[in-house]
């Protein structure tokens, strides 16, 4: 019996390749040996074949223009500290949490700011010039998709690039709000450890005592990054939207996520519905390995860039 074109077997010849990790931002990719060359073809083979792609990225794709990531093997955020994000119900209940969190996001920012797309961003955004690819979906609340030029984009996670008044919903740039935290705390200072993967520091908690978080311009109300925390829901509509872009997609690849979250895992469930060919880019297992006609292990930027959009 003929398989469908997209169930693919895996081999296990190397071939070795420059890094797409520039020096110095390496510390925060998993362990992962070079992909071999069949694993190559192969993707190339699913992606020449897909008329219009639709693809999930996450922070694996990420940790190639050095941010960290949560969950990773060694070097994620859970594997490297005792530390565990911002909750929702946290931040909205409590004035302490809020100032604690503006803080060390405050001297984390400039750094996270200034973080650029890497190989992998740029081969995706070829794509969509391409016409192969067409929606991308990230997890990502970085913005390195938008600065590689992305159009066709859903940030289903929001981007901290953005702030919200979570009184009267106007949006601001981030970048506002920073010029705001100087202006009201001139004299302020902390020691800035390890950054996190949405973007803060470790900051001791007697640090942040005096740190002052401004109000909305315009309502008073309280300012929260216009990201999705952890213990919230993504917004329906945004949701349906993506649906929406799936249903006219005919292939889904996912890059760099383990889909440990249901936010993004659940679109491979009704990719599998629809019976779509799923293929899978990441370094370690992914909740959706069982789902995936290709599964391909190794560093997003070394192997997108050598795929073409045909």
């Amino acid at each position: 019996m003929r398989l469908p074109w997209w169930t693919l077997t895996l081999h296990s010849a190397p071939v070795r390749r420059t890094s797409s990790v520039p020096a110095g931002m390496s510390n925060f990719v998993p362990a992962c040996s070079t992909t071999d060359a069949q694993s190559v073809d192969q993707l190339q083979d699913f992606v020449s074949r897909a008329r219009r792609l639709f693809v999930i990225s996450g922070a694996g794709l990420s940790t190639e223009s050095g941010i960290p990531d949560y969950r990773s093997e060694g070097v994620g955020l859970y594997a490297r500290t005792d530390r565990r994000p911002m909750q929702h119900a946290e931040f909205v209940r409590s004035a302490k949490s809020r100032q604690r969190y503006w803080a060390r996001n405050f001297v984390g920012w400039p750094q996270f700011s200034s973080h650029q797309p890497n190989s992998a961003h740029k081969a995706l955004q070829q794509w969509e010039e391409s016409g192969k690819l067409h929606w991308l979906v990230t997890q990502n609340v970085d913005a390195l998709h938008s600065k590689a030029g992305q159009k066709r984009l859903t940030e289903l996670h929001g981007c901290a690039h953005r702030v919200m008044c979570l009184g009267c919903g106007a949006i601001s740039a981030r970048e506002e709000l920073q010029r705001r935290f100087i202006s009201l705390n001139p004299d302020w200072r902390a020691q800035a450890g390890a950054v996190a993967p949405d973007g803060d520091v470790f900051l001791e908690d007697e640090q942040v005592l005096h740190f002052r978080v401004p109000s909305c311009d315009d309502c008073g109300g309280i300012l929260k990054p216009e990201v999705t925390f952890f213990g919230d829901s993504v917004i329906k509509g945004t949701v349906q939207f993506v649906h929406d872009r799936l249903a006219e997609s005919d292939a889904v690849l996912v890059v760099g996520s383990s889909l440990q979250v249901y936010s993004g895992y659940r679109f491979l469930l009704a990719a599998s519905d629809r019976k779509m060919p799923v293929a899978i880019l990441n370094i370690g297992p992914t909740r959706a390995d069982h789902l995936a006609g290709l599964k391909v292990s190794g560093r997003c930027g070394e192997v997108l860039s050598v795929i073409q959009p045909l």
